[in-house]
């Protein structure tokens, strides 16, 4: 939720963009209707419904959403409007009852008034006292359809699949070869001694996976037999595919077994196709994979433990000739998206099974699992994993990529010397290897982090000596320090990638100007001064408005795609 002074800050950003430019999952600005107050209240009683719905936010009145310039847009709340009675008015249209918190903002504009209506997260899904109800959905309020409403039950937990007690407690439910695979995974990951020398029904109860004398589907799921999947967790299967096209395959198995099993036989399917490069430094032969191990493992248990068994349908792996593709049914839940997966609090589809598996060291709850995945491949100078939400299924896609072996050694040296990584610092140096430099947006984007973070974080590689900024306020962009670009590129073009500094660009092409007249020949356009100055194409336009203006034998010529920029009277100087 947003605070009365969070808000009044936001408020001059009306002179640059419309309101619906701010807006947010948990942040709404409505225009209060003067013309009818049962119409306004009912806006009220909608919207506290909305955002109950979709995990709490603040609802600003008085704003009209679509019109720029704040002395427009603001137009108030008329002074007569009780809070209380709309406190109230909530409170009795809404089931289960939600009681929103009214605040007062006043502003010069308007009314003088906007009320801001705090809405708390709760325990969803609520409506209206006719059962009429809509959910936050990003910037959007959406019908709370059955789909939404069975997906809130989910997120709650009300309706985990996987904690329904199916069956009595019986040894030939139990598969020993799973049950052995648990252990040796789990101990690979140093769960507990002790936890893994129970035996295999105080195992289970440990782990919470037997409830009243019977076997959840979660402890079927990590160590039951074939036949016990296939009657209890009918929706549990998986394939691997060796595609030779788009449409063709050569390898292919299909099976059931329980999920510890199934990781370990999808892992072995891919040894052959997932080589060893070695690398030689000194004395010491390191090894790495095409798809290093950690990720994979990762995905395939975040598919596992995520799949919406109740939907048939199997957990694919596919391997293509450039790609590696693992893709499980039952979308994200929570608001969790591609674009904020690596920061978002965890939500599990499971609750029970992902506990268990929590406990064995074999999943995190703390959403490592995913930087994991990105930090393996981001180290050794790879892409990241490509995260797609595809109808109600997620698809984790990990191209083909050879080791940067001088990448790899390079974040070795740093770790060595206490400078350890992380994910951001990886994708970003990793863009401006590819990229010359990169705005505070961009990199906030591809980090999945607010621009205020970025700012920090950037600031932050600066000082470490990784990265370098020019340019002010808006116009400032990062580049990858030229020492490091040629310590980790092969072209040695670390200064020429650099964007030249605004006055030395300005007495640049105004010497390459002069000198084209001295010559007779053509001036130049906005895209030959944004290859001399590495410039954007609105910085080149405002750098040579500044040269006119200081240069009256500057001109510009024609229009459009056709203009030059000439200087007419070289010969005088």
């Amino acid at each position: 939720m947003r605070t009365a002074a969070n808000i009044e800050a936001l408020l001059p950003e009306l002179d640059h963009c419309i309101a619906d430019e701010l807006e947010d999952q948990d942040l709404d600005f409505k225009q209060w209707d003067l013309k009818s107050r049962d119409n306004a209240v009912k806006t009220v009683v909608q919207m506290a419904v909305c955002m109950a719905n979709g995990g709490g936010g603040t609802v600003v009145f008085g704003v009209a959403d679509r019109i720029q310039g704040r002395s427009s847009a603001i137009l108030g709340v008329p002074p007569e409007i009780d809070s209380n009675l709309l406190k109230k008015a909530v409170y009795d249209q809404t089931d289960p009852k939600i009681m929103p918190v009214f605040e007062e903002l006043a502003v010069p504009e308007g009314t003088g008034r906007l009320l801001l209506m705090q809405v708390h997260p709760g325990m969803p899904p609520y409506t209206d006292t006719a059962g009429r109800g809509t959910i936050r959905v990003s910037k959007d309020c959406v019908p709370l359809t059955g789909t939404l409403r069975r997906k809130i039950s989910v997120e709650t937990g009300e309706t985990d699949y996987t904690a329904e007690a199916v069956a009595p407690v019986d040894n030939s439910l139990l598969s020993a070869t799973a049950l052995e695979a648990l252990r040796n995974q789990a101990s690979k990951e140093r769960a507990p001694e002790d936890l893994l020398r129970l035996s295999d029904t105080e195992l289970l109860s440990t782990l919470g996976l037997i409830k009243q004398g019977k076997l959840t589907r979660a402890a079927i799921l990590l160590a039951g037999t074939e036949a016990a999947i296939r009657e209890h967790l009918p929706g549990h299967n998986w394939t691997f595919l060796q595609m030779i096209s788009d449409t063709d395959y050569g390898v292919r198995e299909d099976r059931v077994s329980a999920l510890p099993l199934s990781v370990q036989r999808i892992e072995e399917l891919l040894v052959p196709f997932n080589p060893i490069t070695t690398y030689k430094q000194g004395m010491f032969h390191y090894e790495y994979r095409t798809w290093p191990e950690i990720a994979v493992r990762e995905a395939l248990m975040n598919a596992f433990c995520h799949a919406d068994l109740r939907i048939a349908g199997p957990v694919m792996v596919k391997l293509y000739a450039d790609r590696l593709e693992i893709s499980n049914n039952g979308g994200f839940i929570a608001g969790i998206t591609p674009n904020n997966i690596l920061h978002h609090q965890p939500a599990a589809r499971n609750p029970l099974l992902v506990e268990a598996l929590t406990r064995l060291r074999l999943v995190n709850r703390s959403n490592l699992g995913i930087n994991r995945m990105f930090s393996a491949l981001l180290m050794e100078g790879k892409e990241p994993p490509q995260i797609r939400e595809i109808g109600d299924s997620v698809q984790v896609s990990f191209p083909k990529r050879e080791l940067n072996a001088t990448f790899r050694l390079f974040v070795a040296e740093e770790s060595e010397h206490g400078r350890n990584l992380g994910v951001d610092e990886l994708m970003l140096l990793q863009y401006l290897l590819q990229h010359p430099e990169i705005d505070t947006n961009t990199a906030a984007t591809l980090c999945q982090r607010g621009e205020a973070e970025m700012r920090e974080k950037l600031s932050t590689m600066e000082s470490a000596g990784y990265i370098e900024h020019g340019g002010t306020g808006r116009g400032a962009y990062w580049c990858i320090q030229p020492e490091l670009y040629n310590q980790l590129a092969e072209d040695g073009q670390g200064e020429a990638r650099r964007r030249i500094d605004w006055e030395a660009a300005k007495t640049r092409v105004l010497s390459i100007l002069m000198e084209r007249a001295r010559r007779n020949e053509p001036g130049l356009s906005n895209k030959d001064i944004r290859q001399i100055t590495r410039f954007d194409r609105n910085q080149a336009r405002r750098l040579m408005q500044e040269l006119m203006q200081e240069n009256a034998g500057l001109q510009k010529v024609g229009e459009r795609r056709w203009a030059r920029y000439e200087y007419s009277n070289a010969r005088e100087h």
